[in-house]
């Protein structure tokens, strides 16, 4: 995925028993977000920072998705615990996160494994990739992220 490349053609689980297609969701701005795992501090904390400005994105005719590799009963509990209003993708075959090569060999505690590197993606109406971040820091991300929606 770059930038100029278009909503992919990929069918994905979604929170709400849905089935949620990005390359159908054309005529809205779209945010993707891609976050290691549920209830995990530093992904708690950036799946609230979208929910408390999720109002101001919706205002920008934009919809936010968050994806991680979680099935869809631990997004439902996560999802409802935390009040979000947008919806989670499951991705546990790693179709999506394949697709956006968020994908990569990380370093904790010594321990190296293959796992989410944290990125967002924004969309334009017409469905085009105009922006990513990549490796991000939680902290001033989503007021980033609400700027560059806010320019298109």
């Amino acid at each position: 995925m770059k930038i100029g490349d278009k909503l992919p053609n990929i069918k994905v689980d979604a929170t709400g028993d849905q089935q949620i297609n990005l390359s159908k969701l054309k005529g809205q701005k779209v945010v993707v977000y891609f976050y290691p795992k549920d209830s995990t501090p530093g992904c708690t904390t950036e799946g609230q920072n979208f929910r408390d400005r999720f109002k101001e994105f919706s205002k920008q005719n934009c919809v936010i998705f968050g994806v991680s590799r979680d099935s869809i009963k631990s997004h439902e509990k996560f999802k409802e615990k935390q009040a979000f209003p947008f919806d989670l993708l499951s991705d546990p075959e790693e179709t999506l996160c394949k697709a956006f090569d968020v994908i990569h060999l990380k370093k904790f505690m010594g321990r190296e494994s293959l796992g989410i590197v944290r990125s967002t993606f924004l969309f334009d109406e017409k469905g085009k990739l105009v922006n990513e971040w990549r490796k991000i820091r939680v902290k001033g991300h989503v007021d980033e992220v609400l700027e560059a929606v806010s320019q298109l």
